[in-house]
């Protein structure tokens, strides 16, 4: 199956299809029209000498200076070479991959300005599996992320370097590989290749695909837990969610009563009248952070479809307009909201491990969760990596949208540093499966000390979990568990599972 993109109907879940799964890319018939129509016009201003922003000027501070006819085609070669001036271990392949796939769709809505060699060049490279080497750090996310798009587009060239069959090579050998002719760049060309926010935008695009199956692994781990600790349901009912009105809320306590339907050990005795805020505040807090990623899917989705270019070509009305829209801010607001809502989450989770592994909160279970304890530790220590996690994802949280540092003599005196937030917010999403991977293996743990049936989804999950992490009886070194527990979560396997047991699960 091929993704066909036509600048207005890329999902998240395309682009996931294209930078993970190796789908193929092409471009709608009307797609073309409008990219061939645009340049058109932008070749007609040209040969009329007519002076257009970043085609026959210079960039950001240098935009007053003209170029001559002469100087074209070398100036977006020279263009990339200049902002191709990252520094660290290069992202990884599907960001960029995601980066390329949103770069073409740009393209597709016919503003961009660039020759359609341009665009036909990404898609070989791309259904190729000729992946750029783009450096980490160097994007600021204003005139769109500069730098490592700039090494994009020297793959392109064939110059720099390109990940091809899992080995890093020159791009020239790369492109030799697959029967690639380097691209040779004329006006305009470079740089509607790298002015746009689509790098931070694919990697928040694939950010949030992941969010989404953590916070369904999320509520598959409370409900594990409620059920270890016999709490009270009733603040589940759907009456008091509805009555407040947030759909986040709502979903959580439906998944939440879904789970745990049937459990025998909801029938025991021995509630409290209120639990503690951990426990009862789940679908609130949970539903919260839904909420927050329903908006910023919203928007990533918006961005991946929209024209983030400066300047703009407007063919109908034969119009150049300059302006911001490769600003990152509508991106990074959100991701940043994602991040806060991910961390805070991940407090609620450690919190409930505490109350597993707390003799004195944990409804009768032993201390830290071992029939032995004394001689053994059980998760005590377990319980700290997750203490270590949750730290990590609170400074991680300190927002960066609004670390604006003015960059290129106060021309871009406001930045949005939007790839800074993504980033971050990827790798809090990476603590947090594995705080959710040691809550889920002592809820577990618990569940198979309490030896009384749980709900038949609960009881499947957990058989499932044991394939992969075995019952803690002695001590034994829990590194691999917790690294094992992660692996498991980050798969999907468990949400599949779930999802095929209970068709409503969202």
């Amino acid at each position: 199956m091929t993704v066909v993109l036509d600048g207005s109907s890329l999902s998240i879940e395309d682009v996931v299809e294209v930078a993970r799964n190796n789908k193929n890319v092409d471009v709608s018939e009307e797609s073309w029209k409008r990219i061939n129509r645009c340049r058109e016009m932008i070749q007609v201003k040209i040969d009329s000498h007519e002076i257009m922003y970043g085609v026959t000027t210079g960039i950001g501070e240098f935009s007053e200076v003209v170029l001559d006819a002469e100087q074209l085609e070398d100036f977006q070669k020279f263009l990339i070479y200049s902002h191709a001036a990252g520094i660290g271990g290069p992202l990884a392949e599907e960001v960029v991959r995601a980066a390329m796939c949103g770069r073409i769709n740009v393209h597709c809505n016919g503003n961009s300005g660039g020759r359609s060699a341009i665009t036909e060049k990404l898609i070989e490279c791309l259904n190729a599996g000729v992946t750029p080497v783009c450096a980490e750090i160097g994007s600021v996310g204003a005139c769109g992320d500069l730098s490592p798009m700039s090494q994009m587009a020297m793959t392109l060239m064939g110059e720099g370097d390109a990940f091809y069959e899992g080995k890093r090579m020159p791009s020239l050998e790369a492109l030799k590989l697959c029967n690639i002719e380097p691209l040779v760049l004329q006006a305009r060309d470079g740089l509607a290749l790298i002015n746009g926010s689509n790098m931070l935008t694919g990697m928040a695009a694939i950010t949030l695909h992941d969010a989404h199956l953590w916070i369904k692994t999320h509520d598959i781990a409370a409900a594990m837990t409620l059920e270890a600790l016999n709490a009270n349901m009733i603040p589940y009912d759907s009456k008091l969610h509805e009555l407040r009105g947030f759909q986040g809320s709502m979903d959580v306590a439906e998944n939440l009563r879904m789970l745990i339907k049937g459990s025998k050990i909801m029938e025991q005795t021995g509630k409290k009248v209120q639990d503690a805020y951990s426990l009862r505040s789940t679908p609130q807090v949970a539903g919260s952070l839904r909420d927050a990623m329903r908006f910023a899917r919203s928007q990533v989705e918006i961005e991946l479809n929209g024209v983030g270019d400066n300047p703009i070509f407007v063919p109908d009305e034969s119009r150049v307009i300059t302006g911001a829209n490769f600003q990152g801010s509508p991106v990074a607001l959100p991701m940043e909201m994602v991040g806060t809502g991910l961390s805070m989450v991940a407090v609620l989770s450690e919190r409930r491990l505490n109350r597993l592994t707390n003799p004195a909160l944990s409804s009768g279970l032993p201390p830290f969760l071992t029939e032995k304890p004394g001689m053994h530790s059980g998760l005590m220590v377990a319980q700290y990596t997750a203490c270590a996690l949750v730290a990590e994802t609170r400074i991680l949280s300190h927002p960066a949208a609004n670390q604006s540092i003015p960059a290129a003599a106060d021309q871009e005196d406001f930045v949005s540093m939007g790839m800074t937030t993504t980033q971050k917010t990827q790798k809090i999403l990476d603590n947090c499966f594995g705080v959710l991977a040691i809550e889920m293996i002592a809820a577990a743990q618990a569940l198979d000390i309490r030896g009384i049936e749980p709900s038949p989804v609960i009881s499947a999950v957990k058989d499932c979990i044991r394939e992969s992490v075995p019952y803690l009886d002695d001590d034994r070194p829990l590194f691999t568990d917790n690294d094992s527990m992660k692996e498991l979560l980050k798969s999907g396997k468990l949400v599949e599972l779930v999802e095929s047991l209970l068709p409503k699960f969202n």
